[in-house]
């Protein structure tokens, strides 16, 4: 079996697709049920976040993986096959493990070195748990890429090289200023009380403004979030509650909102936030039309279709994509009486806002523009040579453990080979005491203790190369092992209940 990953980010595709293509938690477990399902995978899980999706498998054939992966892709996201695959990207075997370790340490993120990611990757990986569709492969993964990810945060400066989205995007709606002295003291509404809603509350808290008006569907999950914004002992923030049907009201008196939430449709439409300024939508005016460049190919492995006349093509590695013509929406003119950031994907903010006199909106697709050009820190380099280390350590102990139920299956053969001669031994010699008969037994022990220890710890460590597979089986052939017994002892590792717990 060969871990498989199928996906498309910000990197690989426009935020247009990427908001069309978002998963649901419901959708997201039927995407996982649907892939254990399907032949080709005996694992799977999904991380899917504002900016990504990303389906990991373990197949036992990769063309007929990706193909089933990258359909089952477009049934749950409600994107047509066609339309989705140019946006694709796959990763095979120290590949997959490569991406998702640079994943978990923010190399890939919209904004370098941001930590949240941590948090979405152990969610992926307790969602698997949960429903069950995370194996032995898939929990030594995302676990391993939890310690990668703590690992490059506490010994390098990765950190400094980016930040939160949350703060990215202050900044980008402070446009230069200082985002404490642009913030200070105004008034914020938090629409949504989720995890990146509830950082987006605790970021204004620390930045200095003076109210934090919360608004959720679910009025508990506001208060709590209220009630510990009020706890903080390094903010003195002013901070309520209020049932969704009042946002119209406070936004009349908000200068920043920010807005995250899991609803499918619009949360505040361009009318709406036209109404609470009380102006009229302008007419729209042009927006340039600009050249986004394409995925490099060191990003996006084997970026290309692989779909051929609606069914699954075995590709190579691909070239660049072709460039394609996005739509940047000219930004309204004029002192900004209302800041709005917009978190969410699919968007919870009218794109159409843009035109509205006094409005400053910036989005997920403005924040992806703008990070582009972020400098990158030397503490990149670091982090970059701590994912290498760490998927030649990881592969090397998959490696390992493949070979390990082998020899476990030998030692007890060995052991059934001991038990068998030694009962054999006392109907011949009935007349033996207890003492020679346990001084025999241990001799016989001992013997075929040491004629198989240089194979096992040889086959160990042979195993944990490249290609040492093999060895393995050479093993289970040379020595005639019961392909069912070396099974039996995988399903036993597989089952124990202390596997993959940290």
């Amino acid at each position: 079996m060969s871990l498989l990953v199928v996906g498309l980010s910000h990197r690989s595709a426009p935020v247009s697709v990427l908001e069309r293509a978002s998963l649901a938690a419901d959708a997201q477990a039927k995407l996982l049920q649907d892939t254990l399902a399907a032949e080709p995978a005996t694992e799977a899980a999904v991380l899917a976040t504002c900016n990504r999706i990303e389906l990991y498998a373990d197949v036992d054939k990769f063309h007929a993986g990706v193909a089933e992966l990258s359909t089952l892709l477009a049934q749950h996201s409600g994107v047509g096959l066609e339309e989705l695959t140019p946006y694709l990207y796959v990763h095979y075997e120290d590949r997959a493990v490569h991406h998702l370790f640079s994943v978990a340490c923010g190399l890939d993120s919209m904004v370098v070195g941001e930590g949240q990611i941590l948090g979405q990757i152990k969610d992926a990986l307790a969602r698997g748990q949960e429903l069950h569709t995370a194996g032995r492969l898939l929990n030594d993964l995302f676990q391993q890429a939890l310690r990668v990810g703590k690992r490059a945060h506490s010994e390098t400066g990765i950190d400094r090289a980016g930040q939160s989205l949350v703060s990215f995007g202050l900044q980008q709606l402070a446009a230069g200023a200082d985002p404490a002295l642009w913030a200070g003291g105004k008034r914020a509404l938090v629409i949504g009380a989720g995890s990146m809603s509830s950082l987006a509350a605790a970021t204004l808290a620390r930045t200095g403004v003076a109210e934090i008006v919360v608004a959720n569907r679910t009025r508990a999950r506001a208060d709590r979030l209220v009630e510990i914004l009020q706890q903080g002992d390094d903010t003195a923030v002013r901070a309520r509650a209020v049932e969704m049907s009042a946002v119209g009201d406070e936004l009349t008196r908000a200068d920043i909102v920010v807005s995250c939430t899991g609803s499918t449709g619009l949360v505040l439409t361009a009318d709406a936030l036209a109404d609470a300024l009380g102006v009229s939508l302008d007419a729209a005016p042009e927006a340039p039309t600009v050249t986004a460049a394409a995925p490099a190919p060191d990003d996006v492995d084997q970026h290309a279709a692989w779909v051929e006349n609606g069914s699954a093509a075995s590709a190579a590695h691909a070239g660049p994509a072709t460039p394609r013509r996005v739509t940047v929406p000219a930004q309204s003119t004029g002192p900004v009486r209302l800041a709005l950031l917009d978190l969410a994907m699919p968007r919870d903010i009218d794109g159409a806002a843009h035109r509205i006199a006094g409005m400053r909106l910036v989005d997920i697709e403005s924040l992806a523009e703008a990070s582009a050009d972020a400098p990158m820190a030397a503490d990149v380099d670091r982090v970059r040579t701590i994912v290498s280390d760490e998927v030649a350590a990881f592969g090397a102990a998959q490696r390992a453990a493949h070979v390990a139920p082998t020899v476990v299956a030998l030692r007890t053969m060995a052991a059934d080979v001991v038990a068998g001669e030694i009962a054999r031994l006392d109907g011949r010699l009935p007349d033996l005491d207890e003492k020679q008969r346990a001084e025999i037994t241990q001799t016989v022990r001992r013997v075929v203790d040491k004629l198989l220890h240089a194979p096992t710890v040889r086959v160990k460590q042979l195993a944990s190369e490249p290609g040492g597979a093999g060895y393995a089986d050479a093993l289970r052939e040379l020595f005639d092992l019961d392909p069912q017994t070396v099974a039996a002892v995988s399903r036993a590792d597989l089952n124990d209940p202390n596997r993959g717990r940290s």
